[in-house]
């Protein structure tokens, strides 16, 4: 009878320790979601395969555990796997694997906006954020149930990108804004005032007014992740005491 008590213990203090994200899909296309866990930074992954189809209207939730780190959540575009299963398969943020992301190499090809979370980080706070460091394909916001900040890019970036960081789609219309670092704007990735590399490696030598475009996307979205050091902006990376067993809802189109 002991043990049947601590097994039953031991399940619920694992419930306990799990959260529940939501993925809704409001926008008026399919778009495919796709779920990403750097193993370099921890071992803890999601109950939930890393691609699926989301339809209009539709959500799915699952849980992650309370110690998730270098989460990435995104949507992919205009996608068709049954030829070239790989990142060429969609439009935007393809990944190697096709529609199931490769767990060690999925993360997405640029244009893709991004939602990126570590639970507990330190051991006491959540560390969430929409980012747009890859470029911009789809709105998206992520909201909580405990009051938490509500990081968001509500706003389609397409129809006004800047030329020089356009994604055409198959049928001529953007199908996504790339960031001025993903277009390789300076031609120099390996030491770019864009990327924050090189000798731009450092916040105090990587300012925004050094980022092409840097503008157009946080005024647009103040609540983004605009580029790689955003973090003086105030309002790039977010927080939220861990304590609070906070669940999270990635909305596309908002």
């Amino acid at each position: 009878m002991k043990a049947s008590i601590s097994l039953i213990t031991l399940a619920m203090a694992s419930l306990a320790l799990a959260r529940t994200f939501t993925v809704k899909n409001s926008c008026s296309y399919t778009v495919w979601p796709a779920l990403f866990t750097d193993l370099n930074a921890g071992s803890a992954i999601p109950n939930q395969p890393t691609g699926w189809e989301a339809a209009p209207g539709s959500a799915v939730s699952f849980e992650a555990p309370d110690n998730w780190t270098a989460g990435r959540i995104w949507g992919r575009t205009q996608c068709d796997f049954s030829t070239n299963p790989g990142p060429n398969s969609c439009v935007t943020g393809g990944c190697n694997g096709g529609l199931l992301c490769d767990p060690h190499s999925g993360t997405g090809v640029p244009p893709a906006t991004v939602a990126e979370f570590t639970l507990a980080g330190g051991g006491t706070t959540d560390n969430y954020d929409v980012s747009l460091v890859d470029g911009f394909n789809v709105p998206m916001g992520v909201t909580n149930n405990v009051g938490c900040g509500v990081p968001s890019c509500p706003v389609d970036l397409n129809p006004n990108c800047p030329s020089a960081l356009v994604r055409d789609g198959p049928n001529g219309a953007v199908a996504g804004c790339l960031s001025a670092c993903a277009a390789n704007l300076d031609g120099n990735p390996t030491d770019s005032a864009n990327c924050c590399s090189g000798s731009h490696n450092v916040p105090a030598t990587c300012p925004p007014s050094g980022v092409t475009d840097y503008g157009y996307f946080k005024s647009a979205c103040p609540n983004s992740y605009a580029y790689a050091y955003d973090e003086s902006s105030a309002t790039a990376l977010w927080y939220c005491a861990s304590n609070l067993n906070a669940d999270y809802t990635i909305t596309f189109c908002p």
